[in-house]
């Protein structure tokens, strides 16, 4: 059983790994760039007309904003494109292997309760794990773009995981629990990381202009829809293969 679940993990998480990677460079890796040069102050918006760009810098306090965050590489010079590049593939896969790794867990908690995980009852799976892991935690902290601000780190990484446990938890009732008093329970537990609400800040001075990380939010989720869409019944297939 450990050997079917991290094998199955592994393989799984890996090649949806090198599928987020691919999608990355595709669709989001380019914002980012063009986000950390907002963030560096190579670029502003919101110029103020006919000043020079040197002096009027930008309206949203770009100084305490672009040293707020640390997003990859400090300095873009530091290290080449194609290291870059090669720890993107690397960082992507091990975290996917380790999401693959979790989903067929819960595969084998299932089996244990008379469910049979088949390659489309994975591909739910998937999408679950999508929205406990990326969809519901951005409804209150969307993905961040360099130059953008947002609230104390340590507040934000709490609210997160308690949103991902409670979405999970809430998900897993919807789905296998059998009185209403569970669907009620699931609904509660969906709900509750909201009406608490995420970590805020007072007043909003990012560097970088809405537009673009409005953008930048949109890709990362539509990218991570297809990701764990993918991890999901290819995991499935793989369990499915394993118990025939």
């Amino acid at each position: 059983m450990i050997r079917r679940m991290l094998a199955g993990g592994l393989i799984a998480g890996f090649a949806a790994g090198l599928l987020a990677a691919l999608l990355h460079f595709a669709f989001v890796q380019d914002l980012i760039l063009l986000g950390e040069q907002y963030e560096s102050g190579a670029l502003v918006h919101f110029e103020t007309s006919g000043a020079a760009p040197a002096a009027t810098g930008h309206d949203h306090a770009a100084g305490e904003a672009a040293g707020s965050h640390v997003h990859g590489a400090a300095d873009p010079g530091a290290e080449s494109a194609l290291q870059r590049n090669a720890l993107t593939v690397l960082f992507t896969a091990l975290i996917y292997a380790a999401y693959g790794i979790l989903l067929v867990a819960g595969f084998a908690v299932a089996e244990q309760f008379g469910r049979t995980v088949s390659p489309g009852e994975g591909l739910l799976w998937g999408l679950a794990g999508f929205a406990a892991f990326q969809l519901a935690p951005a409804m209150g902290l969307p993905p961040e773009l360099p130059g953008s601000v947002a609230a104390d780190l340590g507040a934000r990484q709490m609210w997160w995981l308690a949103t991902v446990v409670a979405t999970g938890g809430g998900l897993a009732l919807l789905g296998y629990g059998r009185t209403a008093l569970s669907a009620a329970l699931g609904g509660a537990l969906l709900a509750a990381p909201h009406v608490v609400g995420a970590p805020q800040l007072d007043q909003f001075y990012g560097v970088a202009p809405p537009e673009l990380a409005a953008t930048f939010a949109g890709r990362v989720l539509g990218v991570g829809f297809v990701v764990w869409a993918a991890l999901g019944w290819l995991a499935g297939r793989l369990w499915s293969s394993a118990s025939a």
